[in-house]
C-alpha cells in the first residue's frame, strides 16, 4: 500500500449554523464545498481540506478523537485573538522540541490545535 497525501480532515458537529459561525467567522476560513444540503462543509487550507459535517448520530463530537492542528502565522497574535472572542483553552500554550502550540475547543468540544513550527535553526530533533 502506498498513501500519497491527506485528502481531508473532518470533524462532525451537531449544529451546523453555530459550527459555521465559529469556523467561518471565529476562526475565518472560507468555505471551498459544501454537499449533502449542507450537511457537510469543506475548508481548503493549502494543500489540505478541513471539513465540518453533520451526518447523523453515528458519527459524533468528541474531545477524545482525532484534532485538526491548523499552522498558523504568528502564534501569539492568533492566541490572543480567540482569547478575545472567549474561545475556550482545552490547552494553555505550550512548546515542543519542534513547535509552539495550544488547543482550543470548537463549540461542540472537538479540539482544535493552534500551531506554529519553530524556524529550522531553533528546532530540536523532534521524536
Amino acid at each position: 500500500m502506498k498513501i500519497n497525501g491527506l485528502a481531508f480532515v473532518a470533524i462532525p458537529v451537531t449544529d451546523m449554523q453555530r459550527a459555521r459561525a465559529f469556523y467561518e467567522n471565529v476562526l475565518r476560513l472560507k468555505v471551498s464545498g459544501e454537499m449533502m444540503d449542507g450537511k457537510w462543509v469543506e475548508y481548503s487550507l493549502g494543500n489540505n481540506t478541513l471539513a465540518i459535517a453533520n451526518v447523523g448520530p453515528e458519527w459524533v463530537p468528541s474531545d477524545q478523537g482525532t484534532g485538526a492542528a491548523l499552522e498558523v502565522e504568528d502564534l501569539e497574535e492568533t492566541i490572543n485573538y480567540v482569547k478575545d472572542r472567549k474561545v475556550p483553552f482545552t490547552t494553555k500554550p505550550f512548546e515542543s522540541p519542534c513547535c509552539h502550540m495550544a488547543i482550543i475547543g470548537d463549540p461542540d468540544g472537538n479540539n482544535i490545535v493552534i500551531h506554529k513550527l519553530k524556524p529550522e535553526n531553533e528546532k530540536e530533533p523532534c521524536l
